[in-house]
């Protein structure tokens, strides 16, 4: 069983915002991508669980860790491994290294099984299978509980789920919710600031045709910190919560 997965990527020109460095929802795009193939090399990918026990993967929580950006052409290399389930959780850990072995990035992530139908929570134990056990330790420390606004929350814009936005379990795919996020700020903001640090904890589906209201919170900018949330319109649930560090 391959315990950790290893591959390379050179950032592409779509891949990139205008400063030339990697997009924050392009590096979501390569760490799902991992996550991915790593679950079918490992014999949980979600054929399998759809097959056998009428369950898909679901993204819980990603935080990510940025001491780098990646450029436009840059050769990466990714690395991922996960850790032993929870009672209901998943974490998966990754590292991103440069061409000379540097850490540039660290992310995690966290997951959970839903059934296909009810779209409910189910427990870990549901999968027989054995996951590889990895002996290292978690690269991301800082990970919040429960991250909530400091200040008062104020609309952004708002944005209408289509079908770009869609993945393989017909909803909101998860690096498409960091575009969304993105765009809630002016090109003045992101040339000024960069994100070194993203939280977002993923609560509720968001499907096609449903409006999405974008919300920041950012009361404590001056510490480098912005809140984003966004919530349903139709039904005032909350899709997501996110907070991220920036630096100048």
């Amino acid at each position: 069983m391959e315990s950790i997965l290893k591959k390379k990527y050179t950032v592409q020109v779509n891949d990139i915002d205008f400063r030339r460095q990697l997009k924050l929802s392009s590096l979501f795009v390569y760490l799902q991508d991992m996550a991915t193939e790593h679950a079918y090399n490992i014999g949980v990918g979600r054929d399998v669980l759809q097959a056998k026990y009428g369950i898909i993967w679901v993204l819980n929580r990603a935080v990510v860790e940025i001491i780098r950006h990646p450029m436009f052409k840059e050769e990466i290399t990714i690395e991922t491994w996960p850790e032993q389930p929870d009672k209901v959780l998943f974490n998966r850990n990754f590292l991103v290294y440069d061409k000379e072995g540097n850490i540039i990035i660290k992310a995690f992530s966290q997951w959970v099984v839903i059934d296909c139908m009810t779209r409910r929570l189910r427990r870990s134990s549901i999968i027989e299978e054995e996951f590889p056990k990895v002996d290292r330790e978690r690269p991301v420390t800082s990970i919040s509980d429960k991250i909530k606004p400091v200040g008062r929350l104020n609309l952004s814009y708002k944005k209408t789920v289509g079908y770009s936005d869609i993945d393989i379990n017909e909803h909101l795919n998860n690096a498409r919710y960091i575009d969304y996020i993105m765009d809630c700020f002016d090109m003045d903001f992101h040339k000024k600031y960069s994100v070194s640090s993203i939280q977002i904890d993923y609560l509720h589906e968001a499907l096609p045709g449903e409006v999405i209201q974008l919300f920041t919170d950012s009361a404590a900018i001056k510490d480098n910190l912005v809140y984003i949330e966004g919530i349903k319109e139709n039904n005032n649930s909350t899709i997501f919560k996110a907070v991220i560090t920036l630096s100048s």
